[in-house]
C-alpha cells in the first residue's frame, strides 16, 4: 500500500499514469474513463446533487461533478493531491485524513446524496471495507447512493484468472473487491463489471 508521501509524489503525474493502462486495456486501470463516466452520469441523474467523495486524488471526477453545481465533499490523505484538487474546486470541503481509520469528524456530521469512491477503497481489507460501508450508509439520505469503481470481480475465481494474467504487475499490496464475498453482507449490493479488471458496485439506501 502506497503511504501518502507515495501518493503526493505520484500526485503530478498521477493523471497520466490511469490514462495509459486505461487505453491500453489492461490490468489495474482497464475500464477507467468508462467506470468515471458512469458514475458522473448517475449522480446527475439522481435528485440532490451533496456528494462525498473518498479518496478523491486529484477530482478527476468530483471537479466534474463540482462544475454541474454539485456541493462537493471529500477526504484523501494525500496533502499535495488535497492542493490539486483544491485548486480545481475552490468551494469545495476537502479534509485530509486516513479512511483506513473512517471518516473525520467533520464528515460524520453531515449527509449526502451520493457517496463515491473510485480506485481508493481497495487499501482497505475486507473487513475494513465492511467496516467503513457500515459507516456511511447512515449518512446517506433517503434513496442516496454509494457508487464505488475500482478494480473488482465477481467471484475469487475471476480475481484468481486476472492475477496470473497480470503476472508481475499484480500489486500484492491492494485487496480487491469480490463481490460474491460481500453480497452476504450487503444484500443489497449490485454489482456491474465494466472491463477485464474493474466494475462498479452500488448500495442504495
Amino acid at each position: 500500500m502506497l503511504n501518502s508521501k507515495g501518493f503526493d509524489l505520484w500526485a503530478g503525474g498521477y493523471d497520466k499514469s490511469v490514462s495509459l493502462s486505461d487505453e491500453s486495456d489492461t490490468y489495474p486501470f482497464a475500464g477507467y474513463k468508462v467506470i468515471l463516466n458512469e458514475i458522473y452520469y448517475r449522480v446527475l441523474s439522481s435528485p440532490g446533487k451533496r456528494v462525498l467523495d473518498i479518496g478523491f486524488g486529484t477530482g478527476t471526477l468530483t471537479s466534474k461533478l463540482y462544475e454541474q453545481g454539485c456541493c462537493i465533499f471529500g477526504q484523501d490523505f494525500s496533502h499535495k493531491m488535497i492542493e490539486v484538487a483544491q485548486k480545481k474546486m475552490p468551494e469545495a470541503k476537502l479534509y485530509q485524513g486516513d479512511f483506513s481509520r473512517g471518516l473525520v469528524k467533520e464528515l460524520k456530521q453531515l449527509s449526502y446524496d451520493a457517496i463515491i469512491a473510485t480506485y481508493s477503497l481497495h487499501h482497505l481489507t475486507d473487513h475494513q471495507k465492511i467496516r467503513f460501508l457500515d459507516e456511511l450508509l447512515p449518512l446517506l439520505n433517503e434513496g442516496g447512493c454509494i457508487y464505488i469503481g475500482d478494480v473488482a470481480f465477481a467471484t475469487r475465481d475471476t480475481l484468481d484468472k486476472c492475477k496470473l494474467q497480470a503476472g508481475d504487475e499484480w500489486d500484492e499490496a491492494e485487496i480487491y473487491f469480490v463481490f460474491d464475498e460481500l453480497k452476504s453482507v450487503f444484500p443489497q449490493l449490485v454489482f456491474e463489471p465494466m472491463s477485464c479488471c474493474a466494475g462498479i458496485l452500488t448500495l442504495k439506501k
